[in-house]
């Protein structure tokens, strides 16, 4: 089976581990919808998001959706024009 391998890449393999877990905080003001819907929207960071999730829906989401990050960094050098 092929994989992917980049440098560092056993640096990260288990970062995760590393990062505490954090607790979920509803802002009411941001609620919309059905409270009893079994839908949230998570804002924050990626892991630290998933990693508050674990606890409570570990082996029961049905789907993650992470919308990538945009123009985070001097690294990373994007830009969109809308024609």
């Amino acid at each position: 089976m092929p994989t992917l391998d980049w440098i560092g890449k056993r640096a990260v393999l288990n970062h995760h581990r590393d990062i505490p877990f954090h607790l979920l905080k509803e802002d009411a003001e941001l609620a919309a919808g059905d409270p009893e819907s079994g839908n949230l929207v998570v804002q924050g960071d990626n892991l630290l998001a998933l990693k508050a999730l674990l606890p409570y829906y570990a082996q029961q989401a049905k789907l993650i959706y992470i919308d990538p990050p945009y123009n985070t960094s001097p690294a990373v050098t994007l830009s969109a024009s809308l024609l």
